[in-house]
């Protein structure tokens, strides 16, 4: 594995010619983000040794790297899922790649389920915290000597830029909801009685990305933000029928207002 990892990061530097230190995930709500970096030049996942292929719709494979405002950038376009058949270390081989890189802070995104009741569809929700529930942890196996054994994660998601975000949030005029993401395997959406049961467990959100990348890069040292588009409600009474096009289509109608604070946040951190 470290030495996949490694082959991989050597690679990458072979075709670099910037040094970012700072990714970007390009999930759900961010897609526009890429049309925004400047200088770029882009590797097709295919053509990266040892990288996996995104299978989802709307999820693009390539790594872009160029320049977002003043900061040198890498920006993961597609994301690989665990309920695509990926095992968990295929799902986070990227983040660790980004260690080898010398990626000091991960910007993600997400579309996610909200079980607030003072949530609405299309809201951004700042994420404060998670729950993993996925059934395989990314962190299984021999350890990875990019961290300790037993990882702290008091602090998954970094409380400055949490700050910094907000702060950017009150300038610029836009809402943000903060809040828990509860990360599940999918593919399925939820059940009335899941919905119910995870709001009761304390999360706000729930999706099927996210928290594996994020524990793998607490691992790493790699500072994390992380925002959810809210596609869709989970509230009893309010629970309606969902499809993928519905969630991408309110994911894009929140666009503009993430990839502003996004953006921002970036230059700022």
């Amino acid at each position: 594995m470290l030495e996949h990892i490694q082959e991989t990061a050597a690679f990458l530097k072979g075709k670099m010619h910037t040094s970012p230190e700072t990714a970007i995930i390009l999930g759900t709500g961010l897609g526009s983000l890429a049309d925004e970096i400047t200088d770029k030049y882009e590797i097709s996942y295919k053509d990266i040794p040892h990288f996996p292929l995104s299978t989802v719709e709307g999820h693009s494979g390539k790594l872009i790297f160029g320049k977002l405002g003043q900061k040198d950038i890498m920006a993961m376009q597609g994301r690989f899922h665990f309920y695509e058949g990926y095992s968990m270390q295929e799902v986070t081989f990227p983040v660790r790649v980004m260690r080898e890189l010398g990626i000091k802070t991960l910007f993600v995104s997400n579309a996610a389920g909200g079980m607030n009741p003072a949530f609405s569809i299309g809201d951004l929700m700042i994420i404060t915290d998670h729950i993993n529930l996925f059934p395989e942890h990314p962190l299984r196996g021999k350890n990875i000597p990019y961290g300790p054994r037993f990882p702290d994660m008091s602090q998954a998601y970094d409380r400055e830029l949490i700050r910094k975000a907000d702060a950017i949030a009150q300038e610029k005029g836009i809402k943000v909801q903060h809040g828990v993401y509860l990360g599940t395997q999918g593919p399925t959406f939820e059940t009335p009685a899941e919905y119910k049961m995870f709001h009761i467990m304390g999360a706000d959100a729930v999706g099927m990305s996210t928290v594996p990348e994020v524990i793998v890069a607490n691992h790493c040292g790699i500072k994390v933000f992380g925002v959810s588009v809210i596609t869709d409600l989970g509230l009893e009474g309010q629970i309606v029928e969902v499809s993928h096009e519905e969630v991408q289509k309110a994911a894009d109608e929140a666009q503009p207002r993430m990839t502003e604070i996004m953006r921002e946040l970036i230059n700022r951190a």
